[in-house]
């Protein structure tokens, strides 16, 4: 489409430049730009034009355009705003949706640009009426519909404007009615008090009673008879009649119109297909509630005003009810466009330039205007980022026909392809342990053991209460968190279950389940320490990649290979993987090109292999949509410019992510929809509403209301404390607008991640470290510095590498009040201070793997390097070998292990009868020994001040030390 500078309306110069609203209304046809102050404040008698600019995560600029038509506008200013938005589209570059919204039928993605509601005033510019003063309150009876966004017209202040099936709000002077149909469900009611909000804040200036009247109750109360009193006293309400705005065309059958010099013609077709749309013409699709214009990429603007005035005469007809008219350009239709389609092909061959737009750009250019936003901006990379506490406790099972088997920790990262695992992580929450609960189904595995997985986990959710989260995740297909989760990852194939192995019998097919004495070929992959992953796959060459590195082994020859695309980065993990791999071998490294024949020979020859990394989906801008599920089938609505407030408690919503989708799950869902929550997800990404493309294999977590992971939270402006109430949507917003908008809730907010998995990031001191049981075979050290990474570096094999190093030392974890004292640490070597220092982060306790060098076992000879040359290694070596910071008890006084003086619990409990007064009360349990402390608590003190605080709390006060 040619652009000219005539075609550029003045006010439309520099528009959609950045995320947001603009709004310019009809005056004189010319349109004229709104200040913000009066954004959301229109009038009957005007038309108005709305921008709205959406940044995406791709880095461009989204647009879409909206025409309001008030009630009382003149047919002139709507067609002026029409063409008006023809041309804005044209200035953005010919790729914005266009939408007409009439006065009371406004479309919902409108209506959310101005929550929680619009109310029209009466007046206008042209239309020759004057604006109403606001001098003296005039009651007013407005009607509420709608279960996502509100839809707010004024009705007559009469008794028969009521019914039973919608809201209704009476406005008085000093007191707000909402008058609850008794049809109208849970969530129109919720919603309703929005909007007395907005109207006690709006027209009272925050300052007046609320009431909800009950449809039904008669005259159970005195604020029943009050609102009874301004209708001359109660009277039976009749049914409610059909109303023309109530018609619904759900039977109009879809036509297809071609826009011929300015008139609209039928095209005749067996069937709606993609392939009866010209790009040099405009099309009309007339499917009743929604008449769509195709304007296809090659018709002149001209041409798009006409189909434009065309789509106008054609809602206008007689016995036609109210139409939402929406303008797509070739290439950019929408989803519910192309739906209407029975064959729309996948990618559709349309030369789309940025011609257009750099056309617009450069001439608002001349004109001295910042054109920046008017390009595709280039996408931000960012590492993907867990948002999860990575501190927590990790569990895993083996699922065995229908059993589950628990994992020693020391192969808890081992998984088979053949298998199914579920896995437990809790983690420390803002005031209670977080659970999260998944399955993890291997590429080969049986369908028979994946729904006993299923089973098993949904079993171990209910145990909890249904607090915990879930997830469903398929081989190849696993997010960042569970990757963080588990550190270190090792996929075999094969599988050690019951079912795989009936399934290979059964159908009489090899058994590849890994064999260390086989050979067998890994790709490595990951982006640190805590996030490595070694993926067995087929011995040949073909399976290698130049953006990986490998580890291959057969027999006794242990082989690592680096593509020409990999970092130091990829070649540091390879060496971790092989203290896992082959933990007793020395490998033979080979870079890609110089590989030597005994290489080759055990792939099986040369042959070709690729370069490019494995794709994996990126996540996409986030949609949220509300479920109902009946009968098996599943019906969506989306939820545009969502929030938090619009997660209602009665229902079930999805957040789709692309990458992956959330099923969330409100507390008064009924249990029959609840235990379909995994059923809902996985009709979502079958269905895929959104013609996205989602992978039926993408991640699924189902988050119960209350229990949400910051990983979830994070796509909204999160307050927990609004989760924690009680009660059903209506009542809890009550609450909420009969308060002000505060909340009584006594909660603090969920606590902000501070090391969530970032390479480079430093844990927070106040962090607690990971509570998992210690495990001489498997000690991780928990650490992303760059030097710290560097550190550990060196812990490599004793034949090959410097030993000058020691493993780092697993410190005691004290109260915070019970420190070692600073003088006798003062006393040390330099050596130990130093590498005190560079473990000054939080003591782990969930470790990373360290190399096969370093075998941790608590045992002089295990842990003494082979030679010491000098008193710093001997100062070293000892530290290593007790694992504790011990400090010299002073001679003559009974002290514990943390040098503090040991009392016997009875007098140390808050009831005592011979009470000690110089201790510190708010740790009396520091003051036990270790052995009354052990009985007393059934657990060690370094087990204990492992939990979090609040468990620690409850235990105190069960023994009466808190």
């Amino acid at each position: 489409m040619a652009v000219s500078m005539r075609d550029l309306d003045p006010a439309f110069q520099g528009a959609g430049q950045k995320a947001g609203l603009e709004i310019w209304r009809i005056e004189n046809f010319v349109p004229v730009s709104v200040p913000k102050a009066a954004y959301g404040k229109f009038f009957t008698g005007d038309s108005y034009v709305i921008l709205k600019t959406t940044s995406l995560k791709s880095g461009a600029l989204r647009h879409d355009i909206h025409y309001w038509l008030g009630k009382d506008t003149s047919q002139d200013e709507a067609g002026t705003a029409a063409i008006k938005t023809v041309e804005l589209d044209a200035a953005l570059g010919g790729r914005a949706v266009q939408y007409r919204e009439v006065q009371g039928h406004e479309t919902e993605k409108f209506l959310s640009y101005f929550k929680p509601c619009i109310i029209p005033q009466e007046g206008g510019v042209a239309s020759g009426f004057k604006h109403a003063e606001a001098d003296e309150h005039k009651t007013r009876l407005f009607v509420c519909k709608g279960k996502h966004v509100v839809n707010v017209k004024e009705v007559p202040f009469a008794r028969s404007s009521l019914n039973h099936d919608d809201i209704f709000i009476l406005d008085t002077k000093s007191k707000i009615f909402q008058f609850n149909g008794s049809n109208s469900s849970i969530q129109e009611r919720a919603k309703a008090l929005e909007v007395v909000q907005y109207i006690k804040d709006t027209y009272h200036d925050g300052k007046c009673e609320i009431a909800t009247i009950e449809d039904g109750k008669l005259m159970a109360d005195s604020e029943t008879g009050e609102f009874w009193g301004f209708f001359g006293g109660f009277a039976p309400l009749p049914k409610k009649t059909a109303s023309d705005e109530d018609k619904t065309v759900d039977s109009h059958s879809t036509k297809l119109l071609s826009i011929e010099k300015g008139q609209a013609v039928p095209v005749e077709a067996d069937s709606l297909t993609r392939e009866l749309l010209d790009t040099n013409k405009c099309y009309l699709l007339d499917c009743g509630v929604e008449v769509f214009v195709w304007m296809g990429r090659n018709t002149s603007l001209e041409e798009r005003k006409s189909a434009s005035g065309a789509s106008e005469e054609l809602v206008r007809g007689p016995d036609r009810p109210k139409s939402h008219i929406i303008r797509v350009i070739e290439g950019f239709e929408t989803v519910t466009f192309r739906s209407k389609f029975e064959s729309w092909p996948q990618t559709t061959n349309v030369a789309v330039s940025e011609d257009g737009r750099g056309k617009v750009a450069a001439l608002l250019k001349r004109q001295g205007v910042n054109v920046k936003g008017l390009l595709k901006a280039d996408p931000v990379k960012e590492e993907p980022q867990p948002y999860i506490d990575c501190t927590g406790n990790l569990q895993v099972w083996r699922v065995s026909g229908q059993e589950k088997i628990l994992l020693p920790a020391s192969d808890q990262s081992k998984l088979y392809s053949g298998d199914c695992f579920i896995f437990q992580y809790s983690y420390p929450g803002e005031d209670k342990e977080e659970y999260l609960i998944g399955t993890w189904f291997g590429k080969q595995s049986v369908e028979e053991e994946r729904a006993s997985a299923v089973s098993l986990a949904s079993k171990m959710v209910e145990s909890l209460k249904f607090l915990p989260a879930q997830a469903r995740i398929y081989e190849g297909n696993e997010p960042i968190q569970f990757y963080s989760i588990f550190q270190s990852i090792i996929v075999f194939k094969g599988g050690l279950s019951d079912g795989y192995k009936k399934y290979v019998a059964e159908k009489e097919i090899p058994d590849d389940t890994y064999k260390e004495d086989g050979v067998a070929l890994f790709r490595v992959q990951g982006s640190g320490p805590d996030n490595m992953q070694a993926i067995q796959v087929d011995p040949v060459a073909s399976s290698l990649n130049s953006s990986y590195c490998y580890i291959l082994h057969g027999g006794s020859m242990v082989y690592t290979w680096s593509g020409s695309l990999t970092t130091t980065d990829s070649h540091e993990l390879v060496e971790r993987h092989l203290d896992l791999i082959k933990p007793d071998s020395q490998s033979k490294p080979q870079k890609e090109g110089a590989e030597s024949e005994q290489f080759w020979e055990l792939l099986g020859g040369k042959s070709e292999y690729p370069s490019q990394k494995i794709g994996r989906d990126a996540e996409n801008d986030p949609h949220l949509f509300s479920c109902i599920f009946k009968n098996g089938n599943l019906k969506v609505t989306e939820i545009y410019n969502f929030t938090q407030d619009d997660l209602m408690t009665e229902d079930i919503f999805i957040l789709d992510c692309h990458s992956d989708i959330f099923v969330w799950v409100g507390q008064q869902v009924d249990s029959k929809n609840r235990l379909n929550a995994l059923t809902i997800g996985e009709k979502f990404l079958k269905h895929d509403f959104l013609l996205e493309k989602l992978s039926r294999e993408a991640p699924i977590y189902i988050v119960m209301e209350g229990s949400e992971p910051p990983f979830f939270t994070r796509f909204f402006a999160w307050d927990s404390a609004k989760s924690a109430m009680h009660g059903n949507s209506f009542q809890r917003k009550l609450a909420l607008v009969k308060n002000g908008g505060t909340l009584m809730v006594d909660k603090p907010k969920r606590r902000t991640p501070v090391s969530y998995g970032g390479r480079s990031s430093v844990p927070d001191k106040s962090q607690r470290s990971r509570s998992m049981s210690f495990s001489p075979d498997r000690v991780r050290v928990r650490g992303r510095s760059p030097a710290f990474n560097a550190l550990a570096a060196n812990f490599e094999n004793p034949n090959a590498r410097n030993l000058s190093t020691p493993p780092p030392v697993v410190r005691k974890i004290y109260p915070k009040s019970v420190t070692p004292d600073s003088a006798k640490l003062a006393s040390k070597s330099s050596a130990i201070a130093a590498l005190t220092a560079s473990f000054e982060q939080p003591a782990p306790a969930r470790e990373t793997i360290i190399p096969r060098s370093v075998n941790l076992k608590v045992s002089p000879e295990a842990t003494k390097p082979k030679q010491e040359t000098n008193n710093k290694e001997n100062t070293m070596s000892k530290r290593i070998e007790s694992l504790t910071i011990q400090e010299d008890v002073k001679e003559g006084e009974a002290e514990d292990d943390e040098g503090l003086p040991i009392y016997p619990y009875e007098r140390l409990k808050t009831t005592s009868s011979d009470p000690i007064s110089e201790i510190d009360v708010t740790k009396r349990e520091t003051y036990l020994s270790s052995s009354e402390f052990r009985e007393k608590f059934g657990m060690s003190k370094e087990a204990f001040f492992k939990l979090p605080k609040w468990k620690q709390n409850k235990l105190k006060m069960a023994l009466q030390l808190f």
